[in-house]
Parts: structure tokens; C-alpha cells; sequence
């Protein structure tokens, strides 16, 4: 880990630093941040902040297919059986990759959304905050100016019922932040956990096809030995899939964090959710055909 202690341990860096001295642009983004409620705004921002999270994933994932139907694309172009048939192959691999890259967007969009729950509790409560402070400052000045005011009574009165309010508000206030933020970011260490474990199982099961392809050198004039693998590689791609359905199957034993109860077992976190949902998405199967005939058909299934 890089921090030791705190990700807030650099809060006393000096006030010239680059950290303090930075200044964006007016946008219209940025004027919503600024007339959000002060109890809110930090969240608001790190919401804000988790959108263009998302989005950076959802796009890194559309590359990642777009490389491996230009993998498949050049490789059959080469007239090398063997280059031809494992480019293909890989591609097939990569363009899962980006699947889950997409699939992992998805969670981290489910855990941002839990937050927004907080995020708006707390815009609930700033009035009955700010309410209570009104009054509390209203009496004070009333005190200084007219001791024996009639109207201090009325306005302590008030302040009871404020406070009282209060009360209410900032208990269910602190109940939604604690079982939320627990909610949220065992939903978004679900998504982690699920596209690590499945990212490498798709790596293992990609090298063993790139074992396939014989890269001895040959002399100039002699021939390369027919390849021969394109059963094997098939049963790569096979075996990638029965690996990815066992996952599946194995995370539908996995219950999330929720309601103060800690999940035991080292795959306690896996099935999460933001919403309540189940953080383990089901896929269909993938190893059907090249990334050069069924990309379209992939994207065209998912958002």
C-alpha cells in the first residue's frame, strides 16, 4: 500500500502546492457542484468523480473488442495458417476481456448509485440543521439587543422543535451513511473481485493458446510444419468457458455485506450488490465464433 497511515496525510502540504493551487474552468457541472448543500457537496463530487470512472471503463472495454477483431482481422490476412488461427483465438479472449471490463463499469455504476442514497439524505438534513441554527443565532442576538424580550420565549420554543427535528434527521442521517457505505463499496470490491478472477482466468487460458503457435526459426528455404493445433486451440477456448460458468456457478453460494452482518470465507465479498442486486452477472456464452464475425452481434446485446 503507498500510504502507510491515511490517504488524507498530505492534507499539510504547504499551502503552494500544486494540489491547492490548481483552478478549473466555469462549466455548468461545476456551478451544480457549487449550489449543492454544504453538508453534500463533497459527496456530490465524489459521485461526479465515479461517473467519469465508469464511463473511462465503459470505453476501455469497447477498445479492448475493437483490438481484438483487428487482431483476428490482420492475422487471417498474414497466410499463415497458424498465426491466422491463434490471432483468432486471442482475439476471441481479448474481446471477452472487454466484456468484463464493461460488466466491471456496471458494478461500479451500481455501487455509485447506493451512494447517491446518502448523498441525498444528507441534503435532507441541512435544513433542519441550518433551521436550528437560525434560531439558535436569532435568540443570541435577541439577548444582546432586548433581554426581556417576549419574543425569547417564543423563540426558545422554537429552538425545541428545531432541535427535536434535528434529531430525528441526523439519526436516520448517520443509519443511511453506515449501512450504505458498506453497501456501496462491498457491492464495488464485488465488481473488483469478479474482473480480477475472471481477467485471470481469460490470461491463463490466452497463454496456453499462444503455447499453440510454434515460433522455432526456420532456415531460408525450408518449410514450416503444417499447423496442426486448431482442435487444441478450439479446446482452449472450451475450457475458458467451462472455467467462467464455474465461476458463476460457485458465486451464487456468495452472500453480500449487508445489514451489519460480515460475510465469512475468502469469497464472502464476490456476490455484492449495489441495490440489492446480485453482483455476480450471469453471461451467455462467448466462445462461439471469431471476434470477426460476431463482434457486432456482441455489442449490439449489451448497453
Amino acid at each position: 500500500m503507498n500510504r502507510s497511515l491515511s490517504i488524507r496525510s498530505n492534507k499539510g502540504g504547504p499551502p503552494n502546492s500544486p494540489a491547492t493551487t490548481k483552478h478549473k474552468g466555469f462549466s455548468f457541472a461545476s456551478l451544480r457542484g457549487s449550489i449543492q448543500p454544504e453538508l453534500s457537496r463533497r459527496l456530490y463530487q465524489l459521485i461526479k468523480s465515479s461517473n467519469n470512472l465508469v464511463s473511462a471503463h465503459e470505453a476501455a472495454g469497447r477498445e479492448r473488442e475493437v483490438i481484438a477483431k483487428q487482431l483476428s482481422e490482420w492475422g487471417e490476412q498474414t497466410g499463415d495458417d497458424g498465426v491466422s488461427d491463434v490471432s483468432d483465438k486471442v482475439g476471441v479472449v481479448l474481446s471477452e476481456l472487454g466484456a468484463q471490463e464493461e460488466t466491471y463499469a456496471h458494478g461500479l455504476d451500481d455501487a455509485r448509485g447506493v451512494l447517491k442514497t446518502i448523498r441525498n439524505t444528507e441534503k435532507s438534513v441541512q435544513p433542519s440543521r441550518d433551521a436550528k441554527s437560525k434560531i439558535a443565532d436569532e435568540i443570541q442576538k435577541l439577548k444582546l439587543k432586548e433581554p426581556q424580550s417576549p419574543r425569547l420565549v417564543i423563540l426558545e420554543q422554537e429552538l425545541v422543535r428545531a432541535e427535536a427535528e434535528n434529531l430525528v434527521a441526523e439519526a436516520q442521517l448517520t443509519n443511511v451513511t453506515r449501512n450504505k457505505l458498506k453497501e456501496a463499496y462491498d457491492a464495488e470490491f464485488a465488481a473488483v473481485i469478479e474482473r480480477a478472477e475472471k481477467q485471470i482466468i481469460l490470461a491463463k487460458h490466452g497463454r496456453r493458446l499462444l503455447e499453440l503457435l510454434d515460433d522455432s526459426p526456420v532456415t531460408p528455404g525450408d518449410r514450416r510444419r503444417t499447423y496442426e493445433n486448431g482442435p487444441a486451440a478450439r479446446q482452449v477456448l472450451n475450457d475458458a468457458e467451462d472455467d467462467l460458468k464455474m465461476w458463476e456457478k460457485n458465486a451464487d453460494g456468495y452472500e453480500p455485506i449487508v445489514g451489519g452482518e460480515e460475510v465469512t470465507g475468502a469469497g464472502g465479498a464476490v456476490a455484492g450488490s449495489g441495490g440489492g442486486g446480485n453482483g455476480a452477472t450471469a453471461e451467455a456464452p462467448f466462445m462461439g465464433s471469431s471476434p470477426t464475425s460476431n463482434y457486432d452481434d456482441h455489442n449490439a446485446g449489451r448497453i
